[in-house]
């Protein structure tokens, strides 16, 4: 048992000075439904995070999350807000994690104000940030023509012209997943492909696939939305436009594990690996969304693991009998 004294203190300071059951570090789709779902099995729980939404800050629209056919991604994370507010689910939005350690069997966080959270169970869900291309336009024509997730936004290409930057598995497979979808379809790679020849071979049978190797993406250019993108012949240096509809950059995820890397078991790509209920290789710390090894980077599935961790802690404090 952990007992905590409260002496007159401010309520800025309960949040620094209580051992809280369930944590959760990050405030995106699996952070939020984990803080319901712990709050839900009667633990003490916080929210952490420099920022509500996570990757749903990085999207326009939504169509893939049950029970919404189509719906803004910030209205979507009002919704999420709204209902752990109900909840009266506590929130410290707006600070940085700087370290973590575990000692005695309890969690320190400590943030950029130089203050420390403590608690019974972890759950890292900070995240990742898709691997952009970096240039000229990208960020401005991000969500207006840029994507990064082809689940996410294939299907508002329909009968359009369509580019997919990279050359790896995951370009070859979001191209054939477009093909389906969209009239033409392109890949655009600065160099020669990595894909697994299986792939390839799938990709190259597709009449309305069609290849650009050796070729650099230098600027995207548009007005409202994009309307073509800069590009450079990497063997004659030869530079022109190609015009578009939108364009799927699928270099690579980087997840955000650097803070726990150490000491957590990750794979090559230092991906979280955690088990069926989410548990990492170090009890009573959880992963869940896009830091983790789970492969498909979705708002739904991020949130259903979320909800599998904070069960999984609330076994976990129950079994300790705390």
């Amino acid at each position: 048992m952990f007992n905590f004294t409260l002496n007159k203190l401010s309520e800025d300071d309960l949040y620094y000075n209580k051992l809280w059951d369930f944590v959760s570090l990050g405030a995106g789709p699996a952070g939020i439904n984990a803080s319901l779902y712990a709050k839900r099995k009667g633990l003490e729980t916080l929210i952490v995070a420099k920022e509500i939404g996570g990757q749903l800050n990085n999207t326009e629209d939504v169509d893939n999350y049950l029970g919404f056919k189509m719906i803004n991604a910030n209205s979507l994370i009002d919704k999420f807000i709204a209902h752990i507010d109900s909840l009266n689910i506590e929130k410290l939005i707006g600070f940085d994690v700087i370290s973590i350690i575990k000692d005695n069997e309890v969690f320190t966080i400590k943030l950029n104000n130089g203050k420390y959270i403590k608690a019974k169970t972890l759950l890292y869900a900070l995240g990742g940030n898709p691997r952009k291309l970096q240039i000229e336009g990208e960020d401005k024509y991000s969500g207006k023509g840029v994507s990064y997730c082809v689940t996410c936004d294939g299907p508002f290409y329909k009968d359009k012209k369509v580019v997919v930057a990279g050359g790896g598995n995951s370009a070859v497979e979001a191209a054939i997943d477009l093909s389906k979808v969209a009239k033409e379809v392109y890949i655009i790679h600065r160099s020669q492909f990595r894909a697994d020849k299986i792939l390839l071979d799938r990709m190259f049978s597709n009449k309305n696939i069609k290849v650009y190797l050796e070729t650099t993406i230098k600027k995207i250019v548009g007005n409202e939305k994009i309307e073509y993108l800069e590009i450079i012949d990497n063997k004659t240096l030869q530079s022109s436009k190609f015009y578009l509809d939108g364009l799927f950059v699928e270099i690579g995820n980087i997840p955000n594990s650097y803070l726990i890397e150490d000491i957590v078991k990750t794979n090559e790509r230092k991906e979280i690996i955690v088990n069926e209920e989410q548990r990492t290789s170090v009890e009573g710390l959880f992963a869940a969304g896009d830091v983790t090894a789970e492969p498909e980077k979705q708002i739904i599935i991020s949130a259903a693991a979320g909800a599998k961790a904070a069960l999984a802690a609330a076994k976990y404090i129950n079994k300790r009998g705390e």
